[in-house]
């Protein structure tokens, strides 16, 4: 699947069918997302891939909109250091992650991690440094059925504007 597909085709999946996924997929969506450009080429991001089936239970506990994790083969936790731009560059290494996740087949979804009131308790459950910051979580699986439709977008002729808005 080519770059142009990936982001014209991708939808968020929240239902996951069971099956595990290759430690070898997981590490290569994580090779993908830690490639994400960065302010100053700084990369404070860092990846927890939880596994763990009582851990992905808890992790979904946590969340207020993320209860679906627990059905997921995996979930990355993107976090980051301390760092002027965290949020930019560790969405920027999200969206890496979902693209990727697509265009090998897998379903994924972002689950905000970044302002939410999990964000402290989501970190301590992973083990993160102190200081880091939450970011997002990203449960990774294979989809329980065809992607959903698309959520209806604004047209290219609302959004775009040429030389001034």
């Amino acid at each position: 699947m080519d770059a142009i597909e990936a982001l014209k085709t991708r939808r968020s999946v929240r239902d996951f069918r069971a099956g595990e996924v290759p430690a070898s997929l997981l590490e290569e969506l994580v090779d993908c997302a830690r490639l994400a450009p960065s302010g100053r080429n700084e990369q404070p991001w860092e990846f927890v891939v939880v596994r763990d089936r009582q851990k992905l239970r808890e992790l979904a506990a946590l969340t207020d909109n993320g209860r679906f994790i627990a059905d997921a083969a995996a979930c990355i936790v993107v976090v980051c250091r301390p760092a002027k731009y965290f949020l930019e560059d560790g969405s920027a290494a999200t969206q890496n992650i979902l693209l990727a996740a697509h265009a090998h087949g897998l379903g994924a979804c972002w689950v905000a991690g970044d302002k939410k009131p999990y964000a402290t308790s989501v970190l301590k459950a992973v083990g993160a440094p102190e200081g880091y910051h939450l970011v997002s979580l990203v449960p990774v699986g294979w989809a329980a059925a065809e992607l959903p439709e698309r959520a209806p977008k604004r047209s290219l002729a609302e959004v775009l504007h040429w030389e001034r808005f």
